[in-house]
This record gives structure tokens, sequence and C-alpha cells, in this order.
């Protein structure tokens, strides 16, 4: 006695539990703007902020000796390429023939006051 199994069902057997494995990213923007984790598109690139790496700029209400700075680290993906970078604001990154920025951080800095990592707003741009 033969037993056959139709290739299909055999293939089906093993193509389906690689399938659930597959991930694509999502782009939740297409203008450049982002929230921590959450990603965006930057020309070719998708940008994903994860996290604050420092942020010491002035605060909007109040005099200081230097404007300080804000740095952000995000996962810039390109075609099947992804890397990490930290950016910092107005400061370009060449990446993928181009260059990427950090263009803006909102909400502003108050002094006396800490601001979440949910309310930061971020912006990026690429240019050729």
């Amino acid at each position: 006695m033969t037993y056959r199994i139709p290739l299909a069902a055999l293939a089906m057997t093993l193509i389906l539990p690689i399938a659930g494995c597959v991930t694509t990213q999502q782009v939740a923007r297409d203008d450049g703007y982002a929230r921590l984790g959450e990603p965006t598109r930057a020309g070719p690139l998708i940008v994903r902020p994860t996290r604050i790496v420092e942020d010491s700029r002035c605060p909007i209400n109040a005099r200081c000796v230097w404007a300080g700075r804000l740095i952000v680290r995000a996962n810039i993906t390109h075609g099947a390429k992804s890397e990490a970078r930290n950016l910092t604001l107005g400061t370009p990154v060449a990446i993928a023939g181009g260059r990427l920025m950090l263009d803006s951080g909102e909400p502003g800095k108050l002094a006396g006051q800490k601001t979440k990592p949910a309310d930061y707003r971020l912006h990026f741009s690429f240019t050729n």
C-alpha cells in the first residue's frame, strides 16, 4: 500500500509556519514627523526614533549662555539595509547618497519641567 500526500499540501505545511515570521515595517507617516517608536518617511529613508539621548536645549522661558543640544537615537532603513544612528538637531548626517537631518524637536523645554518621552514630536528631512 502506497500513501501519497499531495505535494501542495506538504508545501503548505512547511510554508505556513515560516510565513508567520515575515514582518514588514509599517510607515505611520509620510511627512517626516514622528514620535518616539513611530516610523516616518524622510525621502527614500524610513526613520524610527527610539530614544532621546540628550536634551540639554535652553528652556524657552530662560536665558542661557549655551543653546544646548537635542540628540535622538534612530533606526534608519534604506532598502534592505538598516542601522542605528544618533542624530543631533540641525546637524546633517551623510547616508544613502544624501543627507538626513533632525530638523525640529517639540515641545520646547520649559525651566522646571521635565519632558516625557511620549510628548516629543520630531521632524526629519532628507536632501540629495
